[in-house]
């Protein structure tokens, strides 16, 4: 059953619409990643769905008695008092009178009348029911309803405003990056929530691993266009990569055949006799289309200013332990950070990774113990609170600082081409930075990072808010640096693919030291270390389990099958190699002067081999199980 049906709805902010002519249903219990680029319209579309915003044309239909909630990307200014209120206020003006009434029977000194008078009205609300609600979301979602919520870090702020998008059981609950600001155990618990709660679900969110585990469906909005793809985020790849080669493909013929009117246009006054006044009329149209059409955005185009090579050893700690207030942070650590490794911090939110490293850093002294930095060190530092942005610059003073041009490798580039590499339009980029949405202030930070020269790279949670697309990239630009990266992250993907080694905040001091990504960091942990993930969620205590002893027990293989694993890995090599071919030669101007029946049979051969590619990864990880 539909719960919010849109119908042909359009929405603009000035320019081409950002949404156009949008058919959409949510219908109960499923489960909806919402994606696109930064700037797409995915918060406008959730917006939209809440009834906080009414579209330009077209209609949202609400089915009767249908409650939605929605929680937003950022914090909002408006939310203050104790945790209690904030919860509360999600049922609105008896939210109210229930926190009220909360605060009045806390008192030291009761107000009677002034409790009766609150009382009375919940009464006659019938609403005493939503208190025991409230008490039970609190509890449900362990949070002290007496705490300040001002006081509160990021992720239990995102936490309390959870509990106030649930506490009015909405049947349709919008998630705006639910999990910015969450450590990597708080978003293993909501991964393990959202797929126990009931209702349905519309979600965006930039962690490929939580839209993995989530996502029933995928809708995507691209250049004003929601398209929407059943089933899972790697269905949802090959298909659009399959729409792309063929959106391309006609964008090609048609400019083909624009080219061809174009040159008979301009023969002469003899090719536009009257006869031929229905060509002149299609080529105007032709040329109208053509100017309406809106292009795929283009990619983020980064590369990082190298500096000298620093020493062989960069960092070395020997017997290193520090703490505040008689609780230690760090006890006993010994390790050395070499050039060119890829180093990633894991723990709690309030563990101490920032801590761990200043220390690494030298801008901390440790209580006891030695920290020795290389030689020709050049350090350049991604601040997740983006700090290092002065608000009364723009993008352009905030990069160049007084320069008109930056100097990438030896190469000097103008500042302006220089921010177009990371999508910023001139306009965009002389823009007060006050009006940049989260996306745009952290690829200004990349900008503005990259263009130092470094050989010491450290990234504190680089990855809120960018898109996929931009992800995906900074993770290839991570793994070719010729520097040493120390990476703070809850990104548990990201984390797999950029880092060669982690430091675990353990508790108690204890920091741990692992060789390989996140997924390696479980596989290896001692199990005082299980308390990092919450116990409840059985995918999360699977993979935890994952002993030598437990890989012991896996079954036996015949002859044939460990014959065919071990062949695998050299098939999905020269598979990926056939499909990369096949890619290569779509890219090629003369595929296109093919004909039809060319390019048709050069697609076939572009799915039967991505078919190939993906029942050999199926089969792998079926044997390798």
């Amino acid at each position: 059953m539909s719960l919010i049906t849109l119908q042909n709805v359009d929405y603009g902010v000035g320019g081409p619409l950002l949404l156009a002519n949008v058919g959409l249903s949510i219908d109960a219990g499923e489960r909806i990643a919402l994606i696109g680029r930064n700037g797409a319209g995915k918060s406008t579309l959730l917006k939209l769905l809440a009834g906080d915003i009414k579209p330009d044309d077209g209609e949202v239909r609400v089915e009767g008695g249908v409650r939605i909630a929605r929680l937003e990307q950022e914090v909002p200014a408006g939310a203050e008092g104790d945790v209690w209120d904030v919860v509360a206020a999600g049922l609105g003006q008896l939210g109210a009178w229930l926190a009220e009434y909360h605060h009045l029977s806390h008192a030291d000194h009761v107000d009677t009348d002034a409790l009766a008078r609150v009382q009375s009205k919940i009464e006659d609300a019938e609403g005493w029911s939503l208190d025991q609600r409230v008490t039970e979301t609190l509890t449900r979602l362990d949070l002290d309803g007496d705490a300040l919520f001002s006081g509160l870090s990021g992720g239990m702020k995102r936490r309390v405003l959870l509990a106030r998008a649930l506490v009015s059981s909405p049947d349709v609950l919008l998630l705006d990056e639910p999990t910015n600001h969450l450590d990597i155990a708080a978003i293993d618990w909501l991964e393990g929530f959202l797929k126990a709660w009931p209702g349905a679900l519309v979600f965006v969110t930039h962690d490929r691993r939580f839209l993995r585990a989530l996502a029933t469906r995928i809708v995507e909005i691209d250049r004003g266009q929601v398209t929407s793809w059943p089933g899972d985020w790697a269905n949802y790849e090959r298909r659009r990569e399959e729409r792309l080669n063929a959106e391309a493909q006609e964008n090609a013929r048609f400019d083909k055949l624009l080219a061809q009117e174009e040159v008979w246009i301009r023969q002469g006054i003899k090719a536009r006799r009257t006869r031929d006044e229905g060509r002149v009329r299609r080529l105007k149209a032709m040329r109208s289309e053509r100017s309406q059409r809106r292009d795929l955005t283009g990619n983020v185009r980064m590369e990082v200013a190298q500096g000298d090579a620093s020493g062989r050893k960069v960092i070395e700690l020997k017997d290193v332990s520090f703490g505040y207030g008689g609780q230690a942070i760090v006890s006993d650590l010994s390790t050395a950070v070499m050039r060119g490794d890829r180093i990633g911090l894991i723990g709690p939110n309030g563990s101490g990774k920032t801590t761990l490293l200043k220390l690494l850093l030298g801008e901390l002294a440790p209580t006891l113990g030695t920290v020795k930095l290389g030689s020709t060190l050049q350090v350049a530092y991604f601040d997740q609170y983006r700090a290092t942005l002065r608000e009364d610059w723009n993008a352009i003073e905030n990069v160049a600082e007084g320069r008109e041009s930056v100097e990438i490798n030896g190469r000097p580039k103008h500042i302006i081409g220089y921010l177009q590499d990371f999508l910023f339009t001139p306009e965009r980029a002389r823009a007060p930075i006050t009006r940049l949405s989260g996306g745009e202030r952290n690829r200004l930070l990349l900008a503005k990072l990259f263009a130092q020269p470094s050989n010491l790279l450290v990234m504190d949670e680089p990855t809120n808010d960018l898109d996929v697309e931009t992800l995906e990239l900074l993770e290839d630009l991570l793994s070719d640096y010729q520097g040493t990266l120390l990476l703070v992250s809850h990104d548990r993907d990201f984390l797999d693919n950029v880092v060669t080694s982690t430091l675990v905040m353990e508790g108690a001091g204890h920091v741990g030291d692992y060789v390989g990504g996140y997924t390696d960091w479980l596989r290896q942990r001692p199990e005082t270390a299980a308390s990092l993930q919450p116990a409840a969620r059985p995918a999360a205590q699977a993979v935890a389990s994952a002993t030598p002893a437990a890989a012991a027990a896996k079954r036996k293989l015949s002859y044939k099958d460990a014959r065919e694993l071990e062949q695998l890995p050299v098939r999905i090599e020269a598979l990926e190699t056939r499909l990369s071919e096949l890619t290569e030669a779509m890219n090629a101007p003369a595929f296109y002067q093919r004909g039809s029946e060319g390019i048709a049979t050069h697609n076939a051969a572009l799915a039967a081999t991505q078919a190939e590619l993906d029942a050999a990864y199926a089969r792998w990880a079926e044997l390798d199980g």
